[in-house]
């Protein structure tokens, strides 16, 4: 079976191989409050179908005040305009020996630049040209599409702000070695927790480092 790495499970490693080595390694799963996820389910399923055309009237009596507005802002942006490639489908790019892919909210395309969407109900990421899920992605549309003339756009639903990353030759050879430098790292198989993430970390408690130590 191949494995397929995905940014989640970069940035896991990043911040603790322990934490990497619970979650991915041994299965350890912990409980979340799935309510926080609601809100951003129903704005991705409703920007998928109205992407691709389909009738979305009985969606949008269904959303909150709150959702509506939201959903007003992101349909209203210019990249609702554009050529819809795909929604809410998965991509991957192998790289050295390994497949790096996730799950992209939407493709559009304009004038031969594509577009990567992504919604946040949250925050967008620090320092996101170098997040491994603007990485992945941009890597990914690249590899697939044959074209470098590609800009990732972080949508901030919240604060209704968005951020363009514009893919470039310099950008690629960072992006390369980024990834095979955490992946040379994750097949050496050393998980040591960094204890600096511990304190809110959901297996500190069955983290035996941070007991021992």
């Amino acid at each position: 079976m191949v494995e397929i790495f995905s940014p989640n499970m970069l940035k896991t490693y990043e911040s603790c191989p322990k934490k990497y080595y619970f979650k991915y390694i041994k299965g350890l799963s912990m409980p979340i409050n799935e309510d926080i996820f609601l809100k951003g389910k129903k704005i991705h399923a409703i920007a998928s179908y109205y992407l691709k055309g389909e009738n979305i009237d009985l969606m949008e009596k269904s959303l909150s005040t709150a959702e509506f507005q939201v959903w007003q802002y992101l349909k209203n942006l210019k990249y609702f305009n554009y050529k819809c490639i795909n929604t809410e489908y998965n991509l991957s790019v192998k790289i050295g020996n390994n497949f790096f892919g996730g799950r992209l909210d939407a493709l559009v395309k304009n004038n031969d630049i594509y577009f990567i969407l992504d919604y946040k109900t949250g925050s967008i990421p620090k320092n996101a040209d170098l997040d491994f899920q603007t990485i992945i992605y941009l890597l990914a549309v690249k590899d697939f599409y044959k074209s470098e003339n590609i800009i990732f756009v972080y949508l901030d639903l919240k604060n209704k702000q968005e951020l363009q990353i514009k893919l470039n030759s310099e950008l690629i050879k960072i992006y390369y070695d980024k990834i095979s430098n955490i992946q040379n790292k994750i097949n050496m198989k050393e998980y040591i927790a960094n204890k600096k993430n511990c304190i809110h970390c959901e297996y500190g408690k069955i983290c035996y480092e941070k007991i021992l130590n």
